[in-house]
């Protein structure tokens, strides 16, 4: 499979995406003639998006990064212990992570010999120790550690305090025997090596290069190891583009392009020095328009933010995400079989075997660690769920994290785990929501209110005084005023007490404050939003329910019947106000015309708050007194019944 990394840099943040091939793939040569002729052509014909990176400024992925640090508690009941290597939070070091040449350490779940050492022997507090992060720092966790350090290469990976060769997997059996021979002879001065995947095809010259070079980075760590106090970095990892171009190297690998020209110079460089042949696969992005638009990079990277993902069949995922795990749920969606002769049982394989392609491609896309639960539609065949479990390993095996798949269950169920390393494109680009905290709800205005009217209750038995103003949300004051002020009625009622309401829609739902305690005539002075004889620009938001011809504008909830002013729905106009009520208000348009170059906008109807012919009869008895002209209304308008609690 073709492969291509795309690099973006920004003052901000640098972004990489590995494409992969899909489908033919047209011919670079012709496409480059393509350009000079200024056709139009599509860079990404053939390709698909099939992992992103994000590394934002003062924040980049300290995985690799090697530090001398001092060891600040030792918990033998956790058989681990925390060690603080200069940042935030210190890192965490498990004892099956700890390597001490000539000590045998007593790791969980292995057979030790009678000489194993428990971790309270091996470290103490203050003691300085050579640590690597192997992952980042997530959520509420500090970094994992480890003491068996590693060095990266482009062909292997040097262990010092390692033993004897080993090869990965992803090659064939054939090519893992080759390069075990072809490393038979190396000198690995008493440590270990890993031959990365990227080495296919190489020689015993290439890997001897490539270990004098990691001998190199080792001897400079061990100087500065013993050079400086800890805790502090004594080794930093690649940035992200050298790491990725890096890391998939292989024969597969076409080219990466870079669209700024530092960072251009900077794998140029890189690669000069420790692989030659890779320099020449390092293109400029030169065009006008943005690399990342024009391989549908950033279409991509939106998508990552979507709970639902659509199938080619009509299906769909539902990705949701929790503490300790993700789950991926599998529908069928619009998709009813194909063809006259279509059965259920294939209807329903078809779309979990499109799923499963999916999920993983999701779960590469977006980063996803941790556990991960896959619930596909129920399988009544055996062989079905194993045709989809059989999709689902295949497509993982070009996923270059670690991953363990369970087999199917016979709910339809894949239990798998994937290594979590780092945080994933969406954990970078998005925050909780300060509303509802992350969790997708909030409460409803109902129940808001209900708990707002337990405290009214408590309130009106610890003051003396007639009537209180409260502060709150128009939307839940209006379960109290709606439907004829019914609740209202009958705290009142009860409490002996007189409630008024002020607030806007910019407060948040949960807010409630009260602003002023006192006698009812001062209380209502105050929280009437409107004098009669006022002049005002209002919104009409709607026509009158109940009153042909006349229509409704609201300020922050409170409702002010516009007189013929039907024809105005959509558009702001200037009324006087001719009656005020507590709970509405009766307006006169004046003669000039709608605002037309201020249009509100598509409206959409709010909940009834509309008033009927006999509301509008008795707010004309209602009190209020003549007011000049004012440039704005007061906020929430104040609203209760008129007549006096019994």
């Amino acid at each position: 499979m073709k492969k291509q990394v795309l690099v973006s840099v920004d003052r901000g943040e640098t972004r990489v995406a590995l494409l992969e091939a899909t489908g033919p793939v047209p011919d670079r040569k012709a496409a480059a003639s393509s350009r000079r002729r200024r056709r139009p052509a599509n860079p990404a014909a053939g390709y698909t998006v099939a992992e992103l990176y994000l590394e934002r400024r003062g924040a980049r992925s300290i995985v690799g990064n090697i530090y001398k640090g001092r060891v600040d508690n030792v918990l033998p009941g956790l058989e681990a212990a925390f060690v603080d290597i200069g940042l935030d939070k210190n890192g965490f070091l498990h004892v099956d992570e700890i390597v001490l040449p000539g000590v045998e350490v007593a790791r969980r779940g292995r057979g030790t010999g009678k000489d194993a050492k428990p971790i309270t022997e091996l470290l103490k507090p203050g003691q300085e120790i050579v640590v690597q992060v192997v992952k980042d720092p997530l959520k509420t966790k500090g970094a994992r550690l480890s003491m068996d350090l590693t060095i990266a290469g482009r062909y292997m990976v040097y262990a010092p305090f390692g033993e004897g060769i080993g090869v990965s997997r992803r090659l064939e059996d054939k090519e893992r025997e080759r390069l075990r021979k072809e490393a038979k002879a190396l000198d690995l001065r008493g440590g270990g090596a890993i031959i990365r995947t990227a080495a296919h095809g190489a020689v015993r010259t290439d890997l001897e290069r490539e270990m004098q070079y990691l001998f190199k980075l080792n001897e400079v760590l061990q100087k500065r190891v013993e050079a400086t106090a800890g805790p502090t970095l004594v080794f930093q990892e690649a940035d992200l583009s050298v790491r990725v171009v890096r890391d998939i190297y292989s024969e597969e690998f076409e080219r990466a392009i870079v669209d700024d020209e530092k960072q251009h110079h900077r794998l140029v460089s890189f690669f000069s020095r420790t692989a030659p042949e890779l320099v020449e696969h390092v293109e400029l992005w030169n065009e006008d328009r943005p690399m990342f638009e024009a391989y549908g990079v950033e279409k991509a990277l939106t998508s990552t933010l979507n709970r639902r993902v659509d199938l080619p069949s009509g299906g769909y995922l539902i990705i949701d995400y929790g503490e300790a795990l993700t789950v991926i749920d599998v529908n069928s969606g619009s998709f009813t079989g194909s063809g006259k002769g279509a059965r259920l049982e294939d209807t329903i394989t078809r779309t979990n075997l499109e799923a499963a392609e999916e999920a993983v491609r999701q779960l590469r896309l977006r980063d996803i660690g941790g556990i991960i639960v896959i619930d596909f539609i129920d399988m009544a065949r055996a062989r079905n769920r194993d045709a989809v479990l059989k999709t689902l390993r295949k497509a993982l095996d070009e996923d270059r994290t670690k991953t363990f798949v369970v087999e199917i269950s016979p709910l339809g169920l894949v239990e798998m785990t994937r290594q979590n390393v780092t945080e994933g494109v969406r954990e970078i680009m998005t925050r909780p929501c300060p509303t509802c905290a992350g969790e997708g709800v909030i409460k409803s205005e109902e129940t808001i209110a209900i708990e707002f009217e337990r405290r009214m209750r408590e309130l009106a038995t610890h003051t003396e005084a007639e009537a209180l103003l409260l502060q709150m949300n128009p939307r839940v004051s209006a379960e109290f005023t709606g439907h004829d002020a019914k609740v209202l009625v009958q705290i009142e009622s009860e409490t002996g007490k007189w409630f008024h309401f002020e607030g806007s829609e910019g407060l948040p739902l949960e807010h409630f404050a009260v602003l002023m305690e006192a006698d009812r005539e001062e209380v209502l002075e105050r929280a009437l939003p409107f004098r009669e004889g006022e002049e005002v620009y209002v919104n009409i938001v709607e026509p009158h329910m109940y009153s042909p011809g006349d229509a409704v504008a609201k300020v922050d909830g409170y409702i002010i019947q516009v007189k013929g002013a039907e024809d105005s729905v959509g558009h702001k106009r200037l009324v006087r106000i001719e009656e005020v009520g507590r709970t509405f208000a009766v307006a006169l348009p004046l003669d000039e015309p709608p605002l037309d170059d201020e249009p509100i906008g598509e409206i959409e109807p709010e909940p009834a708050e509309t008033v009927d012919d006999d509301e509008v009869e008795s707010a004309g008895r209602r009190r209020g007194r003549r007011g000049g002209r004012r440039a704005a209304p007061k906020a929430e308008a104040a609203i209760a019944p008129d007549s006096p609690p019994e």
